[in-house]
């Protein structure tokens, strides 16, 4: 399903993007706070995003300018147990994109299909402490942060600690 919003269309991930979604991973700023580190070749890129297409649980967008399609980033929801009726948002955006709302507006656009077409009840992100600009997106999108978690997040060979952010769905009508 391709999600819109004011300047952004998400279209499903397919194998056709990761030509894009390598060149994206492979940008040092971009794998400043990211688990996966840089991808050693193409190869490790395909088995990551043909994972994502096998994952039921996972629904994977590019994210690309409405107007011109351009590829500028990547965007998720991750489902948690149907009973919980909860899902984990994360997403990337290439620096060149950076400061100019388009992350915040991704991350609302996915927190609202989340509430009106998936009918959940919570949705969640997480970030390292030291990722100032991602943790401004999610309180801008309206997510309050919840709490810390103590180095559980394997980066470049060292434990962060991560920032838990939520927003339930009547978190909207304040």
């Amino acid at each position: 399903m391709e999600l819109t919003s004011l300047r952004l269309l998400l279209t499903p991930v397919t194998t056709a993007d990761i030509p894009v979604i390598h060149r994206l991973h492979s940008m040092p700023e971009t794998d400043e706070y990211n688990t996966l580190g840089i991808p050693a070749d193409i190869a490790v890129t395909a088995d990551v995003v043909n994972g994502w297409l096998r994952d039921a649980d996972q629904q994977v967008w590019c994210i690309t300018v409405r107007d011109t399609r351009e590829f500028i980033g990547l965007a998720a929801l991750v489902l948690k147990t149907p009973r919980f009726r909860s899902a984990e948002v994360w997403y990337k955006l290439d620096p060149a994109w950076w400061g100019q709302g388009l992350a915040t507006e991704t991350v609302t656009t996915l927190v609202q299909y989340a509430f009106d077409q998936l009918n959940l009840h919570r949705v969640e992100a997480g970030c390292a402490v030291n990722n100032k600009g991602s943790a401004r997106v999610l309180e801008k999108s309206g997510m309050q942060l919840e709490g810390r978690k103590r180095k559980v997040l394997p980066i470049r060979g060292t434990w962060s600690d991560n920032f838990m952010y939520a927003i339930l769905a009547e978190d909207r009508r304040h």
